[in-house]
């Protein structure tokens, strides 16, 4: 089977993310960046299926060329071939994002076939606007069932499993399909050294980015105001006892 997987370079989880002056783009100074993290559990779940069914993994993504160490990163975990579609400026919005790779996907379908599975993530780390896989989706006329915690593929047939409200719900899809894993479907691989070597020599086949604006922007971005916490030392040994005997009575539970 044929299986492509959406990525996006996004700043490394757990960064302290400063906003420019004008507020009208993330400050990237200093900021280290890797693969968002659904979209890393979209990789392995289309890894895991091509080594069950045979085929091959195709990643794609559009951003800044410096995006390119994400897909050689997918190369090093046993992704077949890499797509970019480069940008330069702010990200786009999520209609033209979705425009751009609907066009490229075309293209790569009617170069060597239709891709039976199209996985993305759920959502980006960093915009978080749960579109762009769905209107990709609805672009190309196929079927897609997000927030998927399962995922499998039998007699062309992709069965999606995803949690709502405490209980699960099973879809059956019809292939050609398209899903969007979130992060704690499987655990992601790491690469090999052989693999990352091998990333090095990696094609990225590079095409245009076409895609009108949407009807979204941005307005402004802000940073949210930080949180101070105090600690204040109630006493020391034995003496502190009265003290926390007093907070516990302040506060209600004693």
């Amino acid at each position: 089977m044929r299986v492509l997987v959406c990525i996006k370079r996004v700043p490394a989880p757990g960064a302290r993310i400063n906003v420019t002056a004008d507020g009208q783009s993330v400050d990237t100074t200093n900021l280290g960046f890797t693969m968002s993290p659904h979209e890393e559990c979209a990789l392995e779940a289309g890894l895991q299926l091509v080594e069950a069914h045979g085929g091959s993994v195709t990643a794609i993504t559009l951003g800044p060329p410096e995006a390119e160490e994400q897909l050689r990163y997918a190369a090093s975990l046993g992704v077949g071939a890499v797509v970019l579609l480069p940008v330069d400026g702010p990200d786009w919005d999520p209609q033209r994002t979705a425009r751009a790779l609907t066009t490229a996907i075309g293209e790569l379908e009617a170069a060597d076939g239709s891709f039976d599975l199209i996985v993305t993530g759920n959502e980006a780390a960093d915009s978080g606007g749960f579109q762009v896989g769905i209107r990709v989706a609805r672009a190309l006329g196929r079927p897609m069932v997000t927030g998927a915690k399962g995922l499998t593929v039998t007699d062309g047939t992709a069965r999606v499993q995803r949690e709502i409200d405490g209980t699960q719900e099973v879809y059956e899809l019809p292939l050609p399909a398209v899903v969007g894993v979130k992060e704690g479907i499987n655990l992601p691989r790491y690469p090999t050294m052989k693999g990352r070597l091998a990333s090095r020599k990696a094609v990225v086949d590079a095409h245009d980015a076409v895609g009108d604006p949407g009807g979204q922007a941005l307005v402004e971005l802000r940073s949210p105001a930080e949180q101070a916490s105090h600690l204040v030392v109630l006493g020391e040994g034995p003496g502190a006892a009265s003290a926390v005997v007093d907070l516990l009575v302040e506060r209600g539970v004693a």
